[in-house]
């Protein structure tokens, strides 16, 4: 396979894990914690990176693809940890702008709030979360990437 096309199919692997995200978000109705949405963002760099990859040749944006997948498999593995008990996840896992609001709406809006943790499970799937798989689908991302970056 050319360089081109292992850039695009693992930027397609990417928009296939944010369309995923976002299905269980908006169709699913799993809203989605701090660590969640954290690793959404280097797929969407990923995808970015493919599209770029199509037009200009070398191997940097193969390796930025390929960062950008280690980057969200990393942040997988740190939530998965957290999931897990392994170690203590951040102290907030949501967080909403207070500005301009009075004390009794914020805290209606305080006691309106989903309560989304990072530290539970909201889906699996064979005894992995999301973010496990988000992981495993991730590495497997990056090694595309990878041979994108060795291509000619």
């Amino acid at each position: 396979m050319t360089r081109k096309t292992l850039s695009l199919i693992a930027a397609a692997g990417s928009a296939a894990m944010l369309l995923g995200a976002f299905a269980f978000q908006y169709i699913g109705g799993l809203a989605p914690c701090h660590l969640c949405l954290l690793q959404r963002w280097p797929h969407a760099a990923a995808i970015l990176i493919g599209l770029l990859a199509l037009v200009f040749p070398g191997a940097a944006l193969p390796l930025l693809g390929a960062l950008a997948a280690l980057t969200t498999a990393g942040i997988g593995a740190y939530h998965t940890g957290v999931e897990r008990g392994w170690w203590e996840g951040p102290t907030t896992c949501t967080s909403s702008s207070v500005g301009g609001l009075s004390s009794d709406q914020l805290f209606d809006q305080i006691m309106n709030a989903p309560m989304i943790r990072c530290d539970e499970v909201a889906w699996s799937m064979m005894g992995l979360s999301m973010a496990s798989w988000n992981m495993i689908a991730s590495l497997v991302l990056a090694a595309i990437w990878i041979a994108a970056a060795r291509r000619a």
